[in-house]
């Protein structure tokens, strides 16, 4: 009896003992290290939005085919589908093996990503709080591989009906490891010095449409004029085409502008709508001045509008209210205007489908009108620009432009040049006689000739 007694109070105090340890004390001196913050979970919510923008993202790369191949000419229209085709599957790929890594890894001295995400290490379902904590990081990655994609295949329009398919698929393999990569990195990437410097872009007006447009010049420039430009030039072979193309563009920049606040929130409610607005008011201007120069409105002038007008809004699109937006748009549909009608002409270059005045100086435009509109009334996280008291973020979306734009031109005219020896760019005036859709393909978009 003595034994048991002894026993349970043996117990009784080592219980106690292990009450003692596991209770705290609030002065106690636990190291702050070892309390962790929870870690980020996935909203259904967000992660429904982004595949869904994902999705509507990719579906801009066809629907730019249309809107391209419309444009040409019809012993070309395989071509250019071909080409956006061939750049879903090379670039998907790419990003996957290292492009993704290169423009948004872990940061190498402000200026890349190293190789530490290649082959999709450490890109998993758990979101990555550096870049979209309510989401899967593996579905971040898929989002901005579908604007790597669509980058290199606004490019197509500058140099549409006489590259060689070939030295195409090499060109824009190296294109989006050497120029769009890293710019991706400067400008969104964690440690890039564009983004360091307080930069705004909020879906691409920098990463894709100025980087796409400079690069879209320097082609034009390189590969010369089409046999008979101007004047032996026949008219876009299929405008309705084209007008698809254009809807399906609209219709996808939705994910591209609202997809990009990376939620179902308020924030991408902005952007869905200032998006629209700019594309619808830029048509109208673009089309109006059509009409007062040609005495006709024109479909093409109208599409093309709208097309300007989402390349300008996408810098913005996170950042300005409605009527930001209108005069994001009124610019849009007036300064590309006088770029492809009167630029263009001034300097005979051959821009096959306005790639550059389009894009170029449609996106030159809206990322340095986000400097200009911008207000954290919209966007706490952004900054407000130059109407709301911040003349500073003005001249900062002009240095950003000023660095993509010198880099994506010579860089792009250098890697034109070396694949140009290697193996040479242009067709031959045979092949362009008879069309890219049977020389290069052997193949034909029409049976039937009308």
């Amino acid at each position: 009896m003595k034994r048991i007694l002894i026993s349970t109070i043996l117990i009784l105090l080592s219980t106690g003992t292990a009450f003692c340890d596991t209770a705290t004390p609030a002065s106690s001196a636990t190291p702050a290290a070892a309390v962790t913050a929870p870690a980020p979970k996935v909203d259904t919510g967000d992660t429904s939005w982004v595949l869904i923008s994902a999705a509507l993202v990719m579906l801009m790369t066809p629907g730019l085919a249309f809107f391209y191949g419309g444009l040409v000419r019809r012993k070309n229209m395989l071509s250019v589908l071909m080409q956006c085709l061939m750049i879903l599957c090379l670039i998907s790929l790419q990003w996957v093996l290292f492009g993704y890594s290169l423009s948004f890894g872990p940061d190498h001295r402000s200026l890349i990503g190293g190789l530490d995400w290649s082959f999709l290490r450490n890109v998993g379902l758990a979101p990555n709080a550096d870049y979209a904590p309510t989401i899967p990081h593996q579905l971040f990655m898929m989002f901005q591989m579908m604007f790597a994609v669509i980058t290199p295949a606004l490019i197509i329009g500058a140099f549409a009906e006489r590259m060689r398919f070939s030295a195409f698929c090499i060109f824009i393999l190296l294109w989006a490891t050497i120029v769009y990569d890293p710019v991706a990195h400067w400008v969104w990437g964690v440690g890039g010095f564009i983004r360091n410097w307080g930069a705004l872009d909020f879906a691409g007006g920098t990463v894709v449409h100025i980087n796409a447009g400079m690069t879209a010049l320097a082609a034009a420039l390189v590969l010369g004029r089409r046999q008979g430009y101007p004047d032996g030039i026949s008219p876009p072979h299929n405008l309705p085409f084209a007008v698809l193309g254009a809807a399906l563009l609209w219709f996808g920049w939705f994910g591209f502008n609202a997809g990009s606040a990376l939620g179902a929130g308020s924030l991408a409610v902005s952007a869905f709508t200032v998006t629209h607005i700019a594309a619808a008011t830029a048509g109208l201007a673009w089309g109006l001045l059509d009409w007062l120069k040609h005495k006709k409105p024109t479909t093409l002038g109208v599409i093309t509008g709208m097309v300007a007008g989402l390349v300008a809004i996408t810098p913005a699109s996170g950042f300005v209210d409605p009527m930001g937006a209108i005069w994001i748009g009124i610019g849009a549909g007036v300064i590309p205007w006088f770029a492809v009608t009167y630029f263009k002409n001034l300097l005979g270059y051959d821009d096959t489908l306005d790639a550059f005045g389009v894009h170029g100086v449609g996106g030159i435009w809206g990322a340095i009108a986000t400097g200009i509109f911008a207000t954290k009334t919209v966007n706490p996280a952004g900054a407000d620009g130059l109407l709301y008291g911040n003349p500073i973020q003005l001249w900062i979306q002009i240095k950003a432009v000023a660095v993509t734009v010198v880099y994506s031109f010579i860089v792009g005219i250098v890697l034109l040049k070396a694949v140009d020896i290697v193996m040479k760019l242009r067709i031959s005036e045979h092949e362009e006689r008879v069309g890219l859709d049977l020389t290069q393909h052997r193949e034909a978009a029409y049976t039937i000739i009308d």
